[in-house]
C-alpha cells in the first residue's frame, strides 16, 4: 500500500505542477488527511506511514523547483500552517507556538515539521497553489482568486484529491485590457 500511495502522490503532484506556472519562492499548500487515504473518517486512523509516503513524493518535487511547502494542520490546531521560518519571515507572517502531533495537527503536518529545516507554525498563509487530499478544505490558505484544476490523477489511496492554482484578480470593466500571461 505504501508504494502505491507514494506512486499516486508523485503522479498527482507532477500533474498539478504541470498545470501551474509556479516560480521559485511561490508557496504550495497541502492539506492531507491520512485517515481518509486509508478509507477511514477524519482523525480516526492517523498514519505517519501514509503521511511519509505522501511527503516523500511531494516535497522533493517542490524542492527541486524552489517552491515552498506549507502543510495545513487539522482542525484541532485551527488549520494552522507548518512551513519554514525563512518562508514565514519572507512573507511577514507571525509565528505561533504549537507543535503538531498526529492526533492534534495531523500526521502530514507533523511529518512536515519533523523534516523541514527550521520549521515554524503560522496561523495564515496565502499560497499560490495547493492540493487537498481527503477534503480538508485548503481554500482559506489560497490567494484570491483560486482556479480549480481538472486532475486525471484525482485520488491517493481512498482519498479524493482536489487542487487549485491562483491568479491575480481581473479589475476594471469593458475597456480594461489584461496581461494574458497572468491568467
Amino acid at each position: 500500500m505504501y508504494e502505491k500511495i507514494k506512486a499516486q502522490a508523485k503522479e498527482t503532484i507532477e500533474e498539478i505542477l504541470s498545470q501551474c506556472s509556479l516560480k521559485p519562492g511561490d508557496v504550495f499548500v497541502v492539506g492531507c488527511s491520512s485517515s481518509t487515504v486509508k478509507g477511514e473518517g477524519y482523525g480516526q486512523a492517523s498514519s505517519m506511514d501514509i503521511a511519509s509516503a505522501i511527503f516523500e513524493s511531494i516535497y522533493p518535487e517542490l524542492q527541486k523547483r524552489g517552491i515552498i511547502l506549507a502543510a495545513q494542520c487539522c482542525e484541532h490546531l485551527n488549520r494552522a500552517i507548518i512551513t519554514s521560518s525563512q518562508a514565514a519571515k519572507a512573507q511577514g507572517l507571525e509565528i505561533v507556538n504549537v507543535l503538531p502531533q498526529p492526533k492534534a495537527g495531523g500526521s502530514f503536518a507533523t511529518l512536515t515539521y519533523e523534516n523541514l529545516e527550521d520549521p515554524v507554525a503560522v496561523e495564515h498563509i496565502k499560497a499560490d497553489a495547493g492540493m487537498d487530499i481527503g477534503g480538508v478544505l485548503i481554500g482559506m490558505h489560497l490567494r484570491e482568486v483560486a482556479v480549480p484544476l481538472n486532475l486525471k490523477n484525482n485520488s491517493i489511496g481512498l482519498a479524493r484529491v482536489t487542487a487549485a492554482r491562483t491568479r491575480p484578480k481581473f479589475i476594471g470593466g469593458d475597456r480594461a485590457h489584461y496581461n494574458e500571461d497572468l491568467k
